[in-house]
């Protein structure tokens, strides 16, 4: 049992050490078939089915360029500020790992197709950051090891392993930002802000579902300390394939208050990978971390360069659609929003959403009350991001539009909300199967009117002597009467005339 690691507090870190990051995330992109063969880029099905001789690396077999995995990655670039290259290459990365087939992986190493770009990223008050890029090169993604028996899932302590080989060859864009210093107590805040823009960037592209809980889109956060009179960087280490925003801002944290506490101690990093446990936000050790001579590079000799025209670049440049920070200053504009509100919206991840929402039928007024409020806090409860829930921008739409229209009150509707949530239809399926329709029928909303003020005669006095407000606990006798079910503004305008007649 791996012992429980000794953390500083995280003042304490800040007052004593500066952090510096590192992000390298993988994109899995959505082509039709894999980088280097035509098997089916496809998530999930049978183990092993989509696979053939040349992503299983049997001999003989030889891969092919996807053509559509290349323009991916160009606009990637392009979208990133990023150089593209006249001319690049693919390499082998020599390493050995029983789900990678063919004890290399084809990736770019000193060639990438796109360098030095950058990307501004908004932090929660506001504060824009720049984030340089490095590199994004092409590579194909492994397969995938389920280890089985022990209690964390991983190797150690497994009674044997299963190995499907279905991901093996999917195309990958890694994208690896230069080193990011100067953000002190904010850094965990920087490396989420960070994942954050780039998952909507790479969404607004069209080039990869970016679904961090299926491993489309997964972030390998390098973390190490300085002291405050150093000048070189300290020992890094390599937590990979964090897979949600909330975990990659945990991740950096917890890292920066383990290494500080042996920091402080007298001790030294160990420069190794680590994984992050979702559980209690901690991180465990993994593998010694190689360094780049370790995985002897050399260019590989099946695959023939890649020298994209300047005029196929120029190309797919205009093709690239209106970036994520331009659509927010357009909708903040078109919506009329304050820069507090426009940032309530972004601090939930809630723009898109709301933007689909009304495109959908509502109002924004409207749209944002419900991410921002309901259903935000919905996702703070399950601990879940917001576009996570099940529970579409049009469904949202759909119960707007039932409140609107006087089916639903405002209660009711967060009932038909809960209902989606838990997998029971669409809003209206949700409304008859838990009969949730407002009572409408004035007849109906008499009687229990009359059957309340019967049995609190000294209301009804109140209100004929001109206490109009003693009206609220008639409204909220017939409220729990007709199961909440009854719309209140109503019950209150038939109380009235009811006892002034």
């Amino acid at each position: 049992m791996t012992a429980v690691a000794e953390l500083m507090d995280y003042a304490d870190v800040i007052e004593r050490f500066d952090p510096v990051l590192g992000l390298e995330v993988h994109v899995e992109l959505n082509t039709n078939t894999k980088m280097f063969c035509g098997c089916a880029n496809e998530f999930g099905g049978e183990p092993n089915t989509k696979v053939c001789p040349t992503c299983l690396g049997m001999p003989g077999a030889l891969p092919v360029v996807n053509g559509k995995a290349v323009e991916g990655a160009i606009r990637i670039g392009l979208a990133l500020n990023c150089e593209i290259a006249e001319w690049c290459r693919f390499a082998r990365k020599n390493y050995f790992y029983p789900d990678m087939p063919k004890n290399f992986q084809t990736s770019q190493y000193d060639e990438p197709i796109a360098f030095n770009g950058y990307l501004d990223v908004t932090l929660d008050d506001g504060e824009i950051v720049r984030v340089e890029i490095e590199r994004a090169h092409m590579e194909e993604d492994t397969g995938k090891s389920l280890h089985v028996g022990g209690a964390t899932g991983r190797i150690h302590g497994a009674e044997h392993s299963l190995l499907d080989y279905n991901r093996a060859g999917v195309p990958l864009i890694e994208i690896v930002t230069k080193t990011i210093e100067g953000t002190g107590e904010r850094a965990p805040e920087v490396a989420r802000a960070y994942v954050s823009a780039l998952r909507d960037l790479l969404s607004a592209l069209d080039v990869s579902d970016v679904r961090m809980d299926q491993g489309s889109l997964r972030c390998d956060a390098n973390v190490s300390l300085m002291a405050k009179d150093a000048t070189d960087f300290g020992t890094r280490t390599e937590t990979k394939n964090v897979n949600s925003l909330r975990s990659v801002e945990r991740a950096v944290r917890y890292e920066m208050t383990r290494q500080a506490a042996i920091l402080a101690d007298g001790g030294s990093i160990k420069q190794e990978t680590r994984h992050f446990q979702e559980a209690d936000g901690s991180t465990s050790p993994g593998r010694t971390k190689e360094t780049a001579e370790d995985y002897r590079y050399f260019p590989e000799p099946d695959l023939v360069p890649i020298a994209p025209s300047r005029e196929w670049v120029e190309e797919l440049r205009g093709t690239l659609p209106e970036m994520p920070s331009e659509r927010r200053k357009r909708i903040q504009q078109e919506w009329s929003l304050s820069d507090e509100a426009l940032r309530d919206l972004l601090n939930v991840g809630a723009v898109d959403l709301v933007a689909a929402t009304v495109e959908a039928g509502a109002t924004p007024d409207e749209a944002r009350g419900w991410w921002v409020n309901t259903l935000a806090q919905e996702a703070n409860t399950r601990e879940v991001e917001l576009a996570d829930l099940a529970i579409s921008p049009a469904q949202v739409a759909e119960v707007i539009g039932l409140v609107t229209s006087g089916e639903l009150t405002n209660k009711l509707a967060k009932e038909v909300v809960q209902g989606v949530l838990a997998g029971e239809g669409s809003p209206r399926e949700v409304v008859e199967k838990r009969g949730l329709k407002v009572v409408s029928d004035d007849s109906a909303l008499l009687a229990a009117i009359d059957e309340a003020l019967a049995g609190q005669p000294d209301v009804a006095e109140k209100i004929r002597g001109g206490k109009v407000a003693a009206a609220g606990a008639i409204v909220g006798a017939v409220m729990k009467a007709t199961k909440g079910q009854a719309d209140a503004k109503r019950v209150r305008e038939l109380i009235i005339e009811r006892v002034g007649s």
